[in-house]
This record gives C-alpha cells, structure tokens and sequence, in this order.
C-alpha cells in the first residue's frame, strides 16, 4: 500500500470508457510524471485525484483515507495547473496566502509562510507586484508558491510548463526537481512531453487509450519497454525497429536481416536459449537505441558484444556533440547516434558499430517484448 493509491480506477462519460481499470501505488516523496499523448487520460487520472472529476468505479485512497465523494479542499492536495490561474487584481503576496486565509489562518502565520516560500522560490522581489507584471517564469513560480505554502500531502502539476519557451522550460525543470530533492514532497506530474518524463521523475507511467502501458524508473522504460508503443514514445530520436528473422544454430541465437545492398547480415543476440527458443524461424522485430548504434570507435568498450554492418550513409545531422546519422538496415531507416567529429558524408559507405548487449526485441503481432 502506498502514500497514494489509485486502485482498479475506470472513467466513463456515458457507454465510453476512458480510463481502464489503472492501478498505481504512488509512495511518501515519489515523483510520478503520467506521461503520454494528447487524449491518453493522464489529465482525466490527475482531476480524478484533485477530486474534480467522479471515479466511475474503483477507488483513490490518499494516507489509507478513501477520497471517493471528497471534496477536493477536504483533500490536502495542492495543483499547479498550465494556464497558472492567478488572481489578476491581487498581488503576488496576495495570490500565494488566499487560500490559507480562506481557511482562516492566522495572519502571522501566513506572512511567515509567505516569507519562507517566496525564499526557496526567489520571488521575494517580486510579492507587491501584480500578475500582469510577471514573465511567464515568474507567474510559474508564483502558482507553485501558492501550492507550497499549503504544505500538502500530494502536489499535483498538470502540465506546468507547456506554456514557457524552451529555455525556460529547461530551466524551470531543474527547479521542479531541486524544489523535490531539497523538500522531499509527493508529486504527480501530468506531460506529454518525454524529456520532462526522463528528467524529472522517480517513477513514469506511460499511458496510451487510458491505458497504463508500463510503469517502472525512467531507466526501466527507457531500457527495456513494455511493447512497441513505449519503445517508439520514449527517447528522442526513437528506438530504432528493425524487422528480422530468429535463426538459431547450436546454443548461438541469431536476428537475421539484410543490408541496404540486400545481402544477409547476421547480428547474434545476447539471449538466453529457453526465453527465445520458440521464435526460431519467426519475424520479430530488433529494437535498439541511437546510441547502441554508432561508430565503430564511439561503440562502449565496455560491452563484450559489439556486432558490426558496413552501410550507406543517407543522412547526417551535426548536433554539437554528437552527429545523427541515417542509414538503412532490414528495410528500415535507422539512426545511429555517433561522435562529432565521426567522418561520414552521405553515400558513402561506413561501419555502423551494434552494441547487442542494449537490444531488445518484439513480438511483432502481440507488439510485447520478449526479450
């Protein structure tokens, strides 16, 4: 049982459900992202939490109290949503105590909040000025005040950030998650965004049709996915898909695919016999990550499986440290992600280093992982 658990949880407006049977236990000072795209019900799950959507079935229990039919100010939870909602004719100050004075705290008490959030926040330039005046950092750090100062059991954000520029959004991404480490508060996060995911989470729960496609560490998603849906998701570029052939000869287990000539390539898979034994002869499908698939020189010494292709180059794409770089392998374009200073120009053929100890693969009729 968690700090939050969200238990057998369905939506439905009418005969259509949206959310389907999510099951998530949310520990004291995790932070969870509810990743995935537009429409997915990541935003349906955290209004469900808020209390501003009913639960069609199910139950969401916050500290083992059950919120079914609770109000959302009986809740003890705090939200930052993406339009800011701040007050415009009430200044900074103002904004970040209303509520607590709603709920009758003492003067004394809320300017000493005040005086605390705006510190942590460094804002306290900025707490006689109105909202008008503010960037939309600023405002930013203004809602998130007025959730701090409450001290809440749960902090939920509903895509905070997606109205700021993309430096600011990197920037007000490294205060999120110092504002986490430093106050160990539990936080849901709602984004579509999968670098924010990555970044800022302990935990993500990849959801796609009101599903929850996969739940685990950012390094569990991002390693080794539950189906095609989260490998091609997560990471940016995506997983490379490559659609080969199980060959088994002995106790060495072979994806069989061609070059972009046609010609048969071989990459030997590390994997255990019994786990792929009945696919030999079968089409599955090889996922492997950018930067499992790079230059010969730029490939992890560390692995003990490096498996190498000579192949065109279609594309290139200098990106400061790294060059992106296109190719075709089993019918598919594919990028390696390689050093900077990698020599290669299009059409010309190079080695393109596999590191196998990274590469997953796909059932590609069930679209789960098998290995």
């Amino acid at each position: 049982m968690g700090f939050l658990d969200i238990n057998n949880v369905t939506k439905s407006y009418g005969s259509v459900e949206v959310l389907h049977k999510v099951n998530i236990a949310v520990e004291e000072g995790e932070f969870l992202v509810l990743v995935g795209p537009s429409g997915c019900g990541k935003s349906t799950l955290l209004n469900m939490i808020a209390g501003l959507e009913d639960i069609t079935s199910g139950e969401i229990r916050i500290k083992d109290a059950r919120m079914n039919g609770v109000h959302p100010s009986n809740r003890n939870i705090a939200m930052v949503f993406q339009s800011y909602a701040l007050y415009p004719n009430m200044t900074v100050g103002q904004n970040i105590t209303f509520g607590l004075e709603m709920h009758g705290v003492p003067k004394a008490e809320r300017e000493k909040a005040m005086a605390d959030v705006a510190k942590l926040l460094q804002i306290e330039q900025l707490l006689d000025r109105k909202p008008g005046q503010l960037s939309g950092g600023q405002r930013q750090r203004v809602a998130m005040g007025r959730a701090l100062v409450r001290n809440p059991d749960v902090f939920l954000f509903d895509e905070p950030l997606s109205n700021l520029d993309a430096k600011l959004r990197v920037d007000m991404r490294t205060e999120i998650k110092k504002l986490h480490q430093n106050l160990g508060t539990t936080i849901v996060y709602v984004t579509h965004d999968q670098i924010e995911a990555m970044t800022l989470s302990t935990r993500i729960a990849v959801m796609n049709g009101g599903y929850v496609q996969q739940l685990g560490t950012p390094k569990e998603i991002y390693d080794t996915p539950s189906n095609l849906f989260v490998a091609t998701f997560m990471g940016s570029p995506s997983m490379n898909l490559i659609r080969t052939t199980i060959r088994i000869e002995g106790v060495a287990v072979y994806a069989v695919t061609q070059n972009d000539r046609g010609e048969e390539v071989r990459l030997a898979l590390c994997a255990p016999l019994d786990a792929i034994k009945s696919y030999d002869g079968k089409d599955v499908i090889l996922g492997i990550r950018p930067e499992a698939l790079t230059d010969v020189e730029g490939a992890d010494h560390r692995s003990s499986h490096i498996e190498s292709i000579r192949n065109t180059v279609t594309v290139t794409e200098p990106a400061g440290s790294d060059t992106f770089v296109a190719t075709t392998i089993g019918g598919a374009e594919c990028v390696a992600r390689m050093r900077a200073d990698a020599e290669v120009l299009p059409g010309q053929q190079a080695e393109f280093a596999f590191n196998m100890e990274k590469a997953v693969v796909f059932d590609p009729e069930s679209e789960n992982r098998i290995l």
